[in-house]
């Protein structure tokens, strides 16, 4: 899983980063949006880095995978855009930023309801609520190593295409 204590960012510092991102490019970014990036984030850094972004656990919500601490930051803003401002400063030095605009170009063109369906179809998400009705509530974990297995089989598909 990883040690919690050897990684300086957390998901907020991360969210920080795309909300910059999508004010720099005029884009709305609602909170929904924001799980899902933060999601993928974590998964491909995972993938090509071979260690947790973040040290925050991502929860299976019925509405895809969410990090409560960033939620409950910007749940005043429902799904509406998030409006606050976020400074530059400390942005730079973020590890990974290469790997943080790449989700970036990928996903950040995207809803969130088709960034939701889209971690509603992926293992990691479904694993995490087996057994759950769709619209029940839950605080599941996604496990990170069922998160770097599903991604990775998926890099290895595509570039065995």
């Amino acid at each position: 899983m990883g040690n919690k204590e050897d990684i300086a960012v957390t998901a907020l510092d991360v969210a920080n980063y795309f909300i910059f991102r999508s004010h720099q490019e005029n884009k709305v970014i609602t909170n929904k949006k924001l799980q899902k990036l933060l999601y993928y984030a974590q998964a491909w850094h995972m993938v090509l880095r071979k260690k947790p972004l973040f040290p925050d656990d991502i929860e299976a919500w019925v509405h895809g995978p969410a990090v409560r601490a960033v939620y409950d930051k910007y749940k005043n803003f429902g799904f509406s855009g998030i409006s606050e401002q976020v400074e530059a400063d400390g942005l730079d030095k973020l590890p990974a930023k290469d790997l943080l605009e790449e989700v970036w170009r990928v996903y950040g063109k995207f809803d969130a309801d088709y960034l939701e369906e889209l971690t509603h179809n992926e293992e990691p998400w479904l694993s995490a609520r087996s057994g759950l009705d769709a619209h029940i509530a839950s605080n599941n974990v996604i496990d990170r190593a069922v998160m770097e297995r599903y991604y990775s089989d998926k890099l290895t598909r595509a570039r065995s295409k």
